[in-house]
Formats: structure tokens, sequence, C-alpha cells
């Protein structure tokens, strides 16, 4: 598909920004609005808390500006992600980041006043006025951090120092971006051809095993060239945790990052220990694919190379989305005509154009209709991206339409589960639609290949972080040789004897961009566990999960994401829910050995 420029693009293949923003005098007026409530909320520092009037009125304003201000956020990087090279675009976003930025710091008063006043008065007026009665919980969350808020000009220090603290991660973004350089290698034609972070992958699927290594190689001299700089910034990364933590009393970084979604410590380590008793499903699994490949040694840059024929099918677009709704209908006739307005109402933009951003994603606020950004190309993987972006669009749809905007926006522990479900539901779909004996094997290798780097992968990670922070803990210096061993230690426990663990191995950690997002990739895992549990459930006729499922997606942030699931019988601290998924796995790898 040759780029065209983006006033090229036919309009029917676009989203429409309209619905959202009309145009840059709607937005100048969204702006003027956000400045006046602003100057109105700066009127209450010192009254927030005179009587429950006073409360609620500073609620409902703050409710205002967050609300107008993400409109405007969310709108221009919207823009800007339609073509990069269009200058207006770059401005409005740079506008918005730093109005978002401004009035963050400027409201950082309001907080700390709260609760100075404390949850006993605060209930009580709400007791005196009913219309704080829908921010109860929203309260309630805030006064948990009641002991770890400090006061007004300490709380105005972190906030500042927080624009400092982001070094470690924009330097890694622009080692990893913009001064990235991974020379050249040889393709399978013997063409002199530029490894970089977009063909990477390509490369380490290729059939030519030299090419693989070649790349491989390319890849780790650099982080190697770089690990003493890197791991500089990932020490700094992590005492930046630790400051944090310290300064706001949690006993550490992780109970702190768990502590907003109410998460207990429990959880994460279970997600690891129940990870390590299915160690031998891997093993197996690596096991089958050296066997398949016919290597006497399989090495890591023959772990992402297909074992099965490639699906060489292209979709159009309408075939695409014809065979998503046909494979989502165990979601029920709801959910159904209601992914149609995805397609109707123009929430998709759809094809690469020069300029756009890379990749996917869905992005939407409480006034907008969810975005999907695209780069389809017609394979199967598009496909498969276009359902798990159209799972977050649907989950922001129904939460903004059951929940108010205080409690439409749910929390990233439960973001994933709705993807991923379409995407287990895709696969299924594709699986059982086919009596190909090639195709059969290319969708379990595709789910098989979906646990290992979402579940097994993304636990490695957790369990790197765990074990790095609890290394500064008991004050051992974090080199780059301990980084490097910690990793390489890990690496050897999850994939097992049937892989080589490369020497170049232990710098992988060095280029992983989720290590500046402390605490994050464990939610990879638990959402893609959850959403087997999920759509096994539904595909096995379940009625009470269907129904449920719906409610779930409608249920925004109400509650804790723990109680959100409890209520579709998934206790997420019952390691059962964990073992299901590695189970399934163990089931595909039987139908596949079968194959």
């Amino acid at each position: 598909m040759e780029l065209v420029d983006r006033k090229d693009v036919v309009k029917e293949d676009t989203w429409d920004l309209t619905r959202f923003i009309k145009n840059e005098k709607e937005f100048n007026s969204i702006k003027e609005k956000v400045d006046a409530n602003l100057k109105k909320a700066l009127s209450y520092k010192g009254k927030i808390m005179e009587d429950e009037n006073s409360f609620y009125d500073y609620l409902v304003l703050d409710e205002k500006i967050e609300r107008d201000l993400l409109n405007l956020y969310v709108y221009a990087h919207l823009c800007a992600d339609e073509d990069s090279t269009f200058t207006e675009a770059t401005d409005l976003k740079m506008k918005s980041e730093k109005m978002m930025d401004d009035t963050v710091e400027a409201l950082t008063f309001a907080s700390p006043e709260i609760i100075k006043g404390g949850y006993t008065l605060a209930k009580e007026y709400i007791s005196k006025n009913e219309k704080l009665k829908p921010y109860s919980f929203s309260i309630q969350k805030m006064f948990r951090y009641e002991k770890y808020t400090l006061s007004e000009k300490e709380e105005e220090i972190i906030s500042k120092a927080l624009s400092a603290f982001g070094t470690p991660e924009e330097a890694f973004y622009n080692l990893d971006n913009a001064d990235l350089y991974l020379g050249t290698i040889k393709d399978e034609n013997g063409k002199e051809v530029t490894v970089t972070n977009s063909t990477y992958h390509t490369f380490m699927i290729s059939k030519d095993r030299r090419v693989r290594k070649d790349a491989f190689s390319a890849m780790y001299n650099f982080w190697q060239k770089h690990n003493h700089t890197v791991s500089a910034l990932q020490k700094g990364m992590v005492k930046e945790d630790f400051f944090l933590s310290k300064v706001r009393g949690f006993s550490s970084p992780l109970e702190m990052s768990l502590y907003s979604d109410n998460i207990p410590l429990s959880l994460y380590k279970n997600v690891i220990k129940v990870t390590h008793d299915n160690f031998s499903l891997l093993h197996e699994y690596m096991r089958v694919r050296k066997d398949i490949l016919h290597l006497d040694e399989m090495h890591m840059y023959d772990i992402y190379v297909p074992i099965t024929k490639n699906i060489d099918k292209k979709f159009t677009f309408e075939e695409g989305k014809n065979i998503i709704l046909n494979a989502l209908k165990p979601l029920g006739k709801e959910y159904i005509e209601d992914l149609k307005k995805s397609f109707s109402e123009r929430w998709i933009d759809k094809y690469p154009n020069r300029g756009k951003k890379s990749g996917a994603y869905q992005w939407s606020t409480y006034d907008s209709t969810p975005y999907v950004l695209l780069n389809y190309t017609g394979d199967i993987d598009s496909v498969s991206t276009m359902a798990h972006e159209l799972g977050h669009a649907m989950h922001s749809y129904y939460s903004k339409k059951y929940q108010s905007y205080t409690y439409h926006d749910y929390p990233i522990f439960l973001a994933e589960i709705a993807s991923t479900v379409n995407e287990v539901l895709l696969n299924d779909y594709l699986y059982h639609y086919t009596d190909d004996k090639e195709e059969k094997k290319f969708y379990l290798v595709d789910m098989l290949d979906k646990i290992k780097s979402t579940i097994y992968r993304q636990t490695q990670f957790a369990e790197f972080e765990m074990i790095t922070h609890d290394k500064e803990a008991e004050g051992i210096s974090l080199t780059a040789d301990l980084f490097n061993s910690i990793y390489y230690d890990l690496n050897q426990k999850y994939y097992g004897s049937y892989i080589v663990s490369d020497d170049e191995i232990k710098y992988e950690w060095s280029r992983i961009p989720h290590f500046y997002t402390p605490f994050y990739t464990y939610k990879y895992a638990t959402g893609l566990a959850c959403a087997i549990y999920i759509a096994s459930k539904i595909l096995s006729g379940d009625e009470k999960m269907k129904k449920g499922y719906l409610t779930f997606l409608g249920s925004g942030g109400k509650d804790y994401p723990l109680e959100i699931l409890k209520t579709i019988g998934i206790d997420m601290c019952d390691t059962s829910i964990m073992q299901s998924a590695f189970d399934f796995f163990a089931k595909k790898l039987e139908e596949l050995k079968n194959l």
C-alpha cells in the first residue's frame, strides 16, 4: 500500500473529530472556560472545607476543569497523530500539554486542604448535602491517602520535582528513538538493510537463521555499548521510586504503586509464583518449537520464527470488519449492534498515511465517542489489532453510557481485559471456521505465543522489577553487572534448558520501556488471564457470564478493580484464575502436538 498525504485520504476512511470539537475556534472557547473556572477554583483556596456547600461547589468546579481540560488534551493529540508534519496540530498538542501541567500544578493545594479537614468532617458534609452522595466513593479513595498526603507546601515541592524526575524516562526515550542506530545486516537476498526497532521483529521472524542471528547481534551490540548509561538511568528511576515512596510514608515503591487500585502485595507475588509453577509448560512449548524447526540448539533468536505456514490471505477493511462482527457474536446482540456504531459513526481512522502515528490505540473522553487509530494493512495481524482496539472502545463506550463522569474512567488494571477478550474470541472463531490443518496450527501457535509474550514474558519483567527494587532496599548497589545477571538468571529459569540463553540476552532488560513506568507489567498478565477465563465461559454457553460481562464493561471505575471483577465471579486473589490461563495454554499446546 503506497502512503499518501493526509489531505488525500478518503474522508470515509478517517475518524470524525468534528463530532468531538468542531474547530480551533471551539477549542479556544473551551480553553477560555478552563481559564475562567481555574480562576474560580483558586478563589476557594483555604475555604474548600468551610461547609458542605463549599465542599460540593469546589468538587463540581474541579470536575468541570478536568473534563474540559481532558477534552482539549485528547483532541489536540488526536489531531497531531493524524499527521506529525502538520505544525498547527503539533502546536495545539504542545499548547494542551502546557495547559495540563500548569493546571495540575495550580490546583495542588486542593487535596491536602480537603484531607486536612478529615474524613469525619467530609462524611458529615455528605450527610448534610444530598448532592455530595454521588461523590462518596471518590471522596473515600481520596481519604485513603490521608496518611500519605503531606502539607500544601510539601505537595507543591513534590509537584515541581516530578517534572525533573522524568529525566531517566526522557533520556531513555531519546536513546531508544532519536539516538538509536543498530547498523546494517544483509537480508535473505544478500541486500544491505538497516536494523531499526521497527524492522527488528521482521528480521526475528525470518526463515533465514543467519538473518535472525545478525539482527539479534546488531540489537544487543548497541545496548551492550550503552549498558552503563542505561544502568545509570534505571538506577535513577529506582531511586526516584524510593524517594517518592519514602517521602510519602509507604513501606516500598511496590506498595505505593499497588495502593491506588487497592491491590494486595500477595496478588503481585502470586502472579509470579503461579507462573513459576507452570514453567514446565513454557519449557515444553520451547521443546516443541525446537523439534518442529529441526534445530540441534535453539537460541533466543529462534523463539519468534514461525513454526507454521504463514496465513498469506489479505482482507479488505470490510472483510476484516465482518470477520470481527461474526467472531464477537457470542457477546450478544446488544454488543454487536453497539459495535456497529464504530463503523457507521466514523470512530476509526483506518489506514496509514504520511506522518501518521504508527501502531494502534483507542482514546476517548467522557464527551467524545471512542476514537480508534489503526494502520490497517489487510493481514491477519491487522484484523486482530482492530478487534483488540475495538474491545477498548466498547469498554469506554459502555463505561460512559452507564456511569457518571466521576466514575466513567476504568483503571488500567481492568483495561486490557476487554481488548483481549476480543482477541481470544477472534482466535477461537478463526480456528473453528477453517478446516485447513495448516491454518488451524497457525491460530494455535498465535494463541500460544500471545500467552508466552503477555503472561510469561510480562511476569518475567514484573519479577525483574521486584528483585532490583529489593536489592536497592537491601543497600546493594545497582550496577550494570547486577542488572545483567538478574535478568540473565531469570531468562534461563523462564525459558528452560531447551533454549540456549545467549550471552547477549542479559542486555534485553535495558531496551524495555515499561521499566520507566514502575510495576506496571503484571497487569498485562492478569488482564489476559481474566480475558481467557471470561471468553472461555462465554464460549461454553454461560449466560450468566455473558450478561455479567456487559455489566462489567459498564462499571467504569465505580469501585476498586478487584471488587468490580468479583461481581462477575472472578477473585484475582484466588490463584485459580491465573492457573486457568495456564491450563488453557496446556490445552492449546496439546492440540498443536496432536496436529
